[in-house]
């Protein structure tokens, strides 16, 4: 009968201990938790993401607008080129 019961005090210890580590180690997490509320920054004085997201895409948007000009600028001055060199051919055969 000794032996018997034995093994069921351990089981029990074991089943004691495991749930003794589990609620020590919720209640530490739930302190940190209530001590690190302090440190956070209120939402009033941080912008927001969307704030953040729109500053970002109009920064993208003028990039891209200047990039269109460039291009169309340059679009432009190969197409005066070209007729230009046109209009010199043209002239060169007539005379």
């Amino acid at each position: 009968m000794r032996a018997m019961a034995l093994p069921s005090v351990w089981s029990e210890m074991r089943v004691g201990i495991l749930l003794l580590s589990v609620l020590s180690l919720l209640s530490v997490g739930l302190v940190g938790a209530g001590q690190d509320s302090g440190s956070v920054i209120p939402a009033e004085s941080r912008p927001c993401v969307d704030c953040h997201a729109f500053e970002f895409m109009q920064r993208a948007l003028q990039d891209l607008k200047k990039t269109a000009y460039n291009l169309d600028t340059r679009t432009e001055t190969l197409l005066l080129r070209a007729e230009k060199r046109g209009l010199c051919d043209c002239f060169r055969a007539i005379h």
